[in-house]
């Protein structure tokens, strides 16, 4: 606990920044949506990053194996 927490009282906590795939939205704003949004399409960039590294590593050593 940070000497902050202790004169001032404890930080309010956040959301967690996550989704569940088929939750329920009716209860999220606008705001909240365009956030969930943007963090799975940053998931996706990222998932997309390691699925191109995964590939890269099988294409090299499938050419180093030809040889």
């Amino acid at each position: 606990m940070a000497i902050e927490d202790d004169v001032f009282g404890a930080a309010p906590k956040k959301k967690p920044a996550a989704h569940e795939i088929g939750s329920d939205l009716s209860m999220l704003s606008e705001t909240e949506i365009e956030e969930r949004v943007a963090l799975l399409e940053a998931e996706i960039e990222r998932l997309k990053a390691a699925l191109a590294g995964k590939r890269a590593s099988r294409v090299a050593a499938e050419n180093f194996f030809k040889r």
